[in-house]
């Protein structure tokens, strides 16, 4: 997972792993990313997808 936030917000944001490198996002294992926490008044969105849905490669005809 990678954490980014924004200081003058007082919000942090957990997504999925980004595939580019970014100097102002954090990449996460699993077991830190359950483990954040944030300052106190600040507040920390989860943004991942909740369910994960796969397709076909092809579809059925």
């Amino acid at each position: 997972m990678t954490l980014t936030y924004q200081y003058n917000r007082s919000v942090a944001w957990i997504d999925q792993l980004q595939s580019e490198r970014d100097p102002h996002a954090y990449d996460l294992c699993e077991r830190h990313g359950k483990r954040t926490t944030v300052p106190s008044g600040w507040r920390l969105e989860d943004r991942r997808a909740v369910y994960h849905f796969t397709a076909p490669n092809r579809l059925a005809g």
